[in-house]
């Protein structure tokens, strides 16, 4: 299968890139096994230092990597340059206290010395979208990296650029070569390296169903995973809430990157007192949303990425609509060129349509009444995902009550839900399991070893 990169806004074909062969890919796991066993036994000190040469390759690259970013998966020129400093951040992050995250710790026990030790696994398997092309796999790489593991890199189909790009700057940066490599594979190449017994973890990010398929190849092979899938997050609006700064949070929270973000907010539970007045703000404000080129300063908003994502998001906004729901701005699929959608409000949704059912992949929100507290956790939960969830309130002992029962790996309270290097970030139900960042994301690929000495 050929991998293309196709330009969203022009629907230009730029280039094609021929799949990986089964006898490149071998030869890959084997450099990859080779790169492993150099890399971790150097020092810890050193890949620090080469982390933060990557973040300094990084930011140096900002501009000419948002422009790739731009014509190959339609991000705005500015969201791109913010994505390509949050991606040195986190190198920078784990470069100063990822030895503070594995290093060796001592526990009591009825031994002389006893303690935890992190070591590396070895080669990883990093299959990637394309919505965020360079942080999705930074966050990931960072600390896997520093931790001493190898990694062979599966970039989604539609940004074979964006992967050739990550090879590069991570040589440049001075890690050894082999140390990640780009391969271009199909689904069925992707389940035989999952079997391949050098490799010995994986990490997706991606849809639900990609990531049933590599749990059921992974489980089989008793393979380490993380799996951070979909997401259908609340944005739940109390009666006490600052309704400016939730509808200026919100509509930026569900418009970035054209609303193409699995932690983007997508239902909005708004308490009924509120909720003709929140209605009217919000669709207002996302009216004023302006979708065009991606290189264009004046755009608010690129495309969407492909053209079939552009016309499922179209299609379930129509079988929302056909089952009722009110269309306060938006909804229609607009002429011309490029796979663009307007940012669009809808009301009134049957709880059984695709706007409540289903995740949304792109600038489309839902608005849900709601007239008590425990209503609103009921919406809030009646969903298979459980990724994030923004709750608004000026009482912050009720928030840290009603957070208690929202199933989700993430609750920003007053805040957009977003991912930090500092706290660690995955999901819950359908959206996952397994954590990136932080701590808890650094040992998620090392071998937790029991040390006991007498």
């Amino acid at each position: 299968m050929d991998y293309r990169t196709l330009n969203p806004a022009t629907e230009e074909l730029l280039q094609t890139y021929p799949g990986t062969k089964d006898s490149e890919a071998h030869s890959c796991v084997e450099q990859s096994i080779e790169a492993f066993r150099s890399c971790r036994k150097t020092e810890y000190r050193q890949r620090a230092t080469l982390l933060q040469n990557l973040a300094d390759h990084l930011e140096s690259q900002s501009e000419t990597l948002a422009e790739l970013m731009a014509l190959e998966m339609g991000k705005i020129r500015a969201e791109g340059i913010a994505e390509i400093a949050k991606c040195a951040w986190c190198c920078r992050h784990f470069a100063r206290t990822g030895e503070e995250y594995i290093k060796d710790d001592p526990r009591g026990s009825d031994g002389s010395v006893s303690f935890a030790r992190y070591e590396p696994l070895g080669p990883l398997l990093a299959i990637m979208p394309w919505n965020f092309p360079f942080w999705q796999f930074f966050r990931f790489a960072a600390p896997a990296l520093l931790a001493g593991n190898s990694i062979l890199l599966k970039h989604a189909p539609s940004t074979p650029r964006c992967a050739i790009a990550i090879e590069k700057i991570v040589r440049d940066a001075g890690f050894p070569g082999h140390l990640v490599q780009s391969l271009f594979l199909t689904n069925e190449q992707v389940a035989t390296l999952i079997g391949n017994p050098h490799l010995r973890g994986v990490t997706l990010t991606g849809s639900t169903n990609a990531g049933r398929a590599v749990a059921e190849s992974a489980g089989r092979h008793l393979k380490t995973m993380v799996l951070e899938l979909g997401g259908s997050d609340p944005f739940i609006v109390l009666e006490d809430a600052d309704l400016s700064e939730a509808i200026q949070v919100g509509v930026t929270s569900r418009c970035l990157n054209a609303g193409q973000s699995c932690i983007a907010a997508k239902r909005f539970l708004v308490h009924q007192s509120k909720l003709a007045e929140f209605s009217e703000r919000f669709a207002e404000v996302m009216k004023k949303r302006v979708a065009g080129d991606p290189l264009d300063p004046r755009s608010d908003m690129g495309p969407l990425a492909r053209e079939d994502l552009r016309d499922q998001l179209a299609d379930q906004v129509a079988a929302t609509v056909t089952r009722g729901a009110t269309v306060l701005c938006g909804g229609k699929k607009p002429e011309g060129t490029g796979f663009y959608y307007p940012a669009t409000v809808l009301l009134n949704a049957d709880p059984g349509s695709p706007a409540l059912s289903e995740e949304l992949f792109g600038p489309v929100a839902v608005i849900v009444p709601f007239t008590n507290d425990r209503e609103a956790i009921q919406l809030a939960n009646a969903t298979e995902y459980g990724l994030g969830a923004s709750l608004w309130t000026q009482d912050l002992q009720r928030a840290n009550h009603l957070l208690e029962d929202l199933e989700t790996g993430n609750v920003f309270v007053n805040g957009m839900v977003k991912s930090d290097p500092r706290l660690p970030f995955g999901g819950a139900k359908a959206s996952g399991f397994g954590r990136e960042l932080s701590r808890e994301g650094m040992r998620e690929f090392v071998n937790i070893k029991t040390v006991w000495i007498k």
